[in-house]
């Protein structure tokens, strides 16, 4: 094609519109070396790569080279695929209806059919691909599969069942093969996967992909962020083990955790730190729910935190919360609105008694307290949380690495406090 953009201009103007339509879908032709699969006898390919790396299009391509058994991707076609995501929203917003995804990569005449209600994607070959939530580990129970496609497996909420219920049924073709493809996050599945032998690894920083990302991004996120603990591990892909001055650890948050609440809590809480400004660069306001068993034991049961939300939209969703939870109450902190904050949840539902509480210590003063109860073993996470647990195992003395506003441990922390640490009405029994 020659080395100027003239040679290459004149080159691809000689081309026939079917021609040019060829070049653009040939993958090999744009990828990255870390794009295309490794060699060897691997059986699960982990790509590991920052925000915007390019991961997605990789696990899409990767798919779509599959299904037509085209080499070095495959020696055969694949005719069963499981796509993995964290919730089933993410598996069709990102895998199948993304820019990246397998609609958007295909040509006109080889784009398989999506099927939303039955939740698969069906080629012309008759190739077909399912997909699947992480939060629903027993659907995998009974389909089966020759290749699997699974997307940020570091956030899944049930992990190693989803994991395990995969790796059960790829038992068809003659060998059956899985790609991951997922910022690392250093949690036990993915640390495990990352020491077999039968794993190939990829890696791939932001900055790798910055000619196809906003102009503005590299300005606004990666020069911000580039350099931090934060930006090592969601721009360049890094595996970030805890902070040596880290109230929680990882391994202490995997020992605490459980899949599943008891039957009967004897009081539950929605607890809310607010955002002292609304808006896309505003922080993000914490929305955590927690509850108490009869032995005092303590669960935190969902982190439902809000980004760029406005004031009712959290008050909304914090209301919504309570009811879903059938909740005590809503603990809200009032240092940055006052009044303000109790009158916005009382607009959405009167009804709803509110608990205003007001920091007058550091936040890591607050923390440490709720630090020594999950010591004692006294608090317990119901599945996997982790952008909580991310702010947790990153809270030092000066707070987060990124000097963001720890907004989702904050909320954890007044929910913890109210249930376990302060003087608290009668509780009363009721069933999860």
């Amino acid at each position: 094609m020659g080395s100027s953009r003239e040679q290459q201009a004149s080159f691809l103007a000689s081309l026939s519109p079917s021609e040019l339509r060829r070049i653009f879908h040939d993958w090999e032709l744009w990828a990255r070396p870390d794009q295309l699969p490794p060699e060897g006898d691997w059986i699960t390919w982990l790509v590991l790569g920052g925000r915007g790396a390019g991961k997605t299009r990789t696990g899409a391509e990767w798919v779509k080279a599959l299904v037509k058994g085209r080499p070095p991707f495959a020696a055969h076609s694949y005719g069963r695929i499981a796509l993995i995501g964290e919730t089933l929203q993410d598996a069709r917003d990102v895998m199948v209806e993304g820019v990246s995804g397998l609609l958007a990569i295909h040509a006109k005449e080889d784009r398989p059919v999506w099927q939303p209600s039955r939740r698969r994607l069906e080629w012309p070959n008759g190739a077909v691909a399912q997909i699947f939530s992480a939060e629903d580990p027993e659907s995998l129970r009974g389909p089966q599969f020759d290749a699997a496609w699974g997307d940020e497996l570091a956030k899944w909420r049930h992990a190693e069942a989803t994991w395990d219920m995969l790796q059960f049924g790829l038992r068809l073709g003659q060998k059956p093969r899985q790609i991951v493809t997922t910022t690392p996050k250093p949690t036990p599945l993915l640390k495990r996967l990352m020491a077999e032998p039968v794993t190939a690894i990829s890696h791939a920083p932001t900055r790798a992909n910055l000619a196809n990302l906003a102009p503005g991004f590299l300005d606004t996120i990666v020069r911000r962020y580039e350099g931090s603990r934060l930006g090592r591990q969601e721009l360049d892909g890094e595996l970030i083990e805890d902070r040596a001055d880290a109230l929680w650890k990882r391994d202490q948050l995997d020992r605490l955790r459980v899949d599943d609440p008891p039957a009967t809590l004897s009081r539950i809480v929605v607890a809310v730190d607010p955002p002292a400004t609304s808006g896309k660069s505003a922080d993000a306001c914490g929305l955590v729910v927690a509850g108490v068993d009869a032995d005092g034991l303590c669960f935190i049961l969902r982190d439902s935190t809000l980004t760029s939300a406005s004031p009712t939209a959290w008050a909304t969703k914090a209301i919504a919360l309570y009811n879903r939870f059938e909740a005590d109450c809503v603990v809200a902190e009032v240092n940055q609105g006052g009044e303000m904050v109790t009158t916005i949840l009382g607009n959405i539902d009167a009804t709803v008694p509110v608990r205003p509480v007001r920091a007058t210590r550091g936040k890591y003063l607050r923390a440490e307290p709720v630090s020594a109860l999950y010591e004692q073993g006294r608090v317990r996470h119901v599945g996997n949380m982790a952008e909580l647990e991310d702010e947790m195992c990153d809270f030092g003395l000066d707070g987060l690495s990124s000097g963001k506003s720890p907004d989702r441990l904050d909320a954890m922390v007044w929910a913890v406090t109210h249930l376990c640490l302060s003087d608290r009405s009668q509780p009363k029994v009721r069933a999860i």
